[in-house]
């Protein structure tokens, strides 16, 4: 067997593990934790049940236990763990994790993206350097509850005698690396710019930390962040207690890692201008390839670096498969009910939408957000405009964000469960007028086996190009790929604007369209 190479993915809910044989152009190993399911920690939907709302925290032990089970499967598998070169990590951006000095974690839980208890944080550090155009400024973003700063002023308001025993302020994959590379016996505490631009304390355009943010939340920060190493290289070797109890060559190398979104990226093909990945989760993001940084003067578009040293803006809401489970567990539908449902009202819902809010909201910035149901009438509350609403209305929250990006996109690539349905890729398509396929296969997992052989290669003095190793192990479902139908184009031109201007009134922003004269428009048409 030729080499291998081991891509690792700690996502919110569970941790896969995938080796590809990268002569063979074949998965050769893939599992996967989930954590409310497999391993004892008492957690829903992968966090631990908060005692407050907006709070969504999870015991980093608990990732590297699943990581560990893995390893096992490995161990018991007949792939020759021997074989695998490098090992990468993609890790779900954002999360906090602090160390102490002997790798002790000071904090026992790490607050995660989702995690909305840090508004009034982000609030105060933002006036502290001088409102949000000055702190756009600084670090390429505004501060938000999902970033990591005011995660980090939350310890140092709420628990400063923990943030003072902190000698390493983590992310989630620099944190698994750490333990990877030896942990408590040498660990590497290093972190790479990807991730790293999604803190809010470190500018993707500049590549330098912010010292007045750094100054705003406490002066002994700029101590507690690891170096930056860039993300095309290795940062070390694998621990020597680890290769010795799963089997693996003391010289696998373990690379810098990047962000979920970063290797999903790599995972879709989405290295090179012109593609753009949708991800269908419970929220939903949208990314794209530029070899500059995009900074968006609202702070809405992330600018993030990517994992190749390019850039990656992301659009990224709170909301998305989780509204659309929501319809179907009131309604006691399956997933081809609302299918049918969904054809049974007309393309654009003859103006009715809605606006899906329910938990709070990423973009726009939201975290107090409640939904909006428009254009209904007393006898219009039933279930088939009621799912045509939540379709629409998902993916029109989705593209009210994303056109603010500056990308002339020649084709969608669509990942999560949701890409399986052929009326979510047909309605991505219409709206955001561009081909639509769904992406087969493993997404950021993958991304990190092929990130970690392109690293490997590079290091061995070889120039190969990602795209053709990606373009090798990305499979496409051609069958579903789906063309802008003109008809329904039209249909959505108009409630796009109905969308666009009834989020900006409710938001007390002007609008020049009136979205009850569209709205009269096309209900009357």
């Amino acid at each position: 067997m030729s080499d291998l190479f081991a891509g690792i993915d700690s996502s919110t809910q569970s941790t896969k593990l995938l080796v590809i044989d990268l002569d063979r152009k074949q998965v050769v190993f893939s599992q996967s934790i989930n954590y409310d399911q497999d391993l004892d920690y008492n957690t829903v939907n992968g966090t631990v049940q908060p005692s407050q709302d907006g709070v969504s925290e999870s015991d980093p032990r608990m990732w590297i236990e699943a990581l560990q089970r893995l390893f096992g499967e490995l161990k018991d598998s007949a792939v020759p763990r021997e074989k695998i070169r490098a090992i990468s990590v993609s890790g779900q951006q954002h999360g906090l994790v602090t160390l102490d000095e002997a790798g002790n974690l000071t904090r026992p839980l790490s607050k995660l993206w989702n995690d909305f208890s840090t508004e009034e944080e982000c609030r105060i550090v933002t006036e502290r350097v001088g409102g949000i155009d000055r702190m756009i400024e600084e670090v390429g973003n505004s501060q938000r509850t999902g970033y990591t700063a005011g995660k980090i002023f939350h310890m140092v308001r709420h628990e400063p005698e923990r943030f003072d025993k902190t000698t390493t302020c983590f992310l989630v994959h620099n944190y698994i690396n750490w333990y990877l590379t030896g942990g408590r016996d040498g660990g590497v505490r290093v972190m790479e710019p990807g991730d790293t631009s999604g803190m809010a304390l470190w500018n993707p355009k500049t590549a330098r930390w912010s010292e007045k943010v750094i100054e705003a939340i406490s002066p002994s920060l700029r101590q507690k962040l690891p170096p930056l190493k860039p993300s095309d290289q290795s940062i070390g070797t694998i621990g020597a207690q680890l290769a010795r109890t799963y089997g693996f060559d003391p010289q696998c190398r373990i690379d810098a890692g990047c962000g979920d979104n970063m290797y999903g990226a790599i995972g879709t093909g989405n290295v090179e201008p012109g593609i753009v990945t949708i991800s269908l989760g419970t929220s939903g993001t949208a990314y794209t390839f530029l070899r500059q940084a995009f900074i968006d003067p609202d702070g809405e578009i992330a600018a993030f670096c990517d994992s190749t040293g390019n850039h990656l803006p992301l659009l990224c809401v709170s909301n998305l498969a989780n509204g659309y489970n929501a319809i179907l567990e009131q309604h006691n539908l399956t997933h081809d009910q609302f299918i049918d449902l969904v054809r049974q009202a007309p393309v654009g819902n003859q103006g009715r939408l809605l606006i899906p809010w329910y938990a709070g909201e990423r973009t726009p910035d939201l975290p107090q957000a409640a939904p909006v149901y428009f254009g209904f009438a007393l006898q219009d509350l039933e279930p088939k405009n009621l799912c045509r609403a939540a379709l629409e209305g998902h993916i029109l929250n989705l593209y009210d964000g994303f056109k603010k990006m500056p990308v002339s996109a020649r084709e969608i690539r669509l990942t999560g469960g949701l890409s399986r349905s052929p009326v979510w890729v047909q309605t991505i398509a219409d709206i955001f007028q561009t081909e639509a396929i769904p992406v087969e296969g493993e997404g950021a997992a993958l991304g990190a086996a092929i990130h970690a052989a392109w690293v490997y290669l590079r290091e061995k003095g070889e120039k190969p190009l990602l795209s053709q190793l990606a373009a090798s192990f990305i499979k496409m479902d051609e069958s579903k790929r789906c063309r802008p139908i003109q008809e329904n184009v039209t249909i959505y031109r108009d409630l796009k604007r109905i969308y666009a201007s009834l989020s900006k009134r409710v938001r007390g922003i002007k609008s020049e369209d009136d979205p009850f004269l569209l709205h009269y428009t096309m209900k009357t048409r």
